[in-house]
């Protein structure tokens, strides 16, 4: 299963009375396959996993796998503790999931040898390729992310901390394992692509990007610029659309996923708002959010 081009992390849609609205979410995915998306990677991030029953996994996924028809692949999320997480992975291979994205436990720290167990563990429940997402509470050193990466169907790892210095080591570490000249990594970040020009630099080119659910003309112009060394085209983008964006991301916690459904509905498909812990945004931010775009877009199109 290789990765090439803008990764979607579609949003997850509720209903007025807060039930997942599988239709909008057929029609969000279809959007985003139709615009060029490499892969599809549903109930993740962006998609609320936090707040979402593993029952909602599973027929997110199921839509996923439905709308997609094979033309880009699907992942679904797994994660928080061992048995749930082993759950959720039975659950998504079930809906015909083509890989899962392993999120790690919560709450709680765990020794080196203690996270690699949790990996062999929720990867003992499934058959399907997994990514492990290395952010929070699971920080590999670079010799555990060699050992993850020489387990049967441990296929990538995606980054969330942001470290640079401790990735690079981490892709040195796991290239220097016989057989790992097809594991991927992957850049994690928040608004990735205000860090992908440095992570290319460290041999991690794939990248996720909440910006392509709402506005994928932005988000692919980007990757199209970055992928051709235009640095003129990529400064351009990141100082007059995503610094502006991760600016106002900041302000509040959570903004991360809040405003990306908040884009995602000012461009024409109402998914609703997020459930707690987080918050929607306030009429002003959707304002500024509504220039931001409107102003992206003007450069993209110039």
């Amino acid at each position: 299963m290789k990765f090439q081009g803008v990764l979607f992390f579609p949003v997850t849609p509720f209903a007025p009375d807060g039930s997942l609205d599988e239709e909008r979410l057929g029609r969000h995915i279809e959007a985003g396959v139709t615009a060029g998306a490499g892969g599809v990677f549903v109930a993740c991030g962006t998609g609320e996993f936090h707040a979402l029953t593993s029952d909602e996994i599973e027929r997110a996924t199921r839509v996923a796998v439905e709308t997609t028809a094979g033309r880009v692949p699907v992942l679904a999320a797994a994660g928080g503790p061992t048995p749930v997480a082993r759950d959720q992975a039975a659950r998504v291979a079930r809906a015909g999931a083509d890989g899962i994205l392993l999120l790690p436990p919560y709450l709680v720290s765990a020794p080196q040898r203690g996270l690699v167990r949790y990996v062999e563990e929720v990867t003992a429940a499934t058959s399907l390729p997994v990514i492990f997402y290395q952010r929070g509470t699971a920080r590999l050193a670079e010799s555990t992310a060699a050992e993850l990466a020489a387990l049967p169907n441990v296929v990538g790892l995606k980054d969330g901390i942001g470290d640079i210095e401790r990735m690079h080591r981490i892709v040195r570490a796991v290239r220097a394992v016989p057989g790992t000249e097809d594991f991927q990594f992957f850049n994690g970040l928040p608004t990735a692509e205000m860090t992908a020009p440095a992570y290319r630099g460290i041999g991690v080119g794939l990248y996720s990007s909440a910006v392509f659910a709402f506005a994928p003309e932005i988000a692919l112009a980007f990757h199209r610029a970055l992928a051709q060394d235009d640095e003129a085209a990529v400064s351009t983008l990141l100082d007059e659309f995503y610094a502006p964006l991760v600016a106002l991301r900041d302000e509040v916690p959570g903004y991360a996923v809040s405003l990306v459904k908040a884009g995602v509905t000012l461009r024409g498909l109402d998914v609703g708002g997020v459930r707690a812990p987080l918050i929607d945004p306030t009429p002003e931010h959707v304002a500024r959010l509504a220039k931001l775009i409107d102003h992206g877009l003007e450069v993209v199109r110039a």
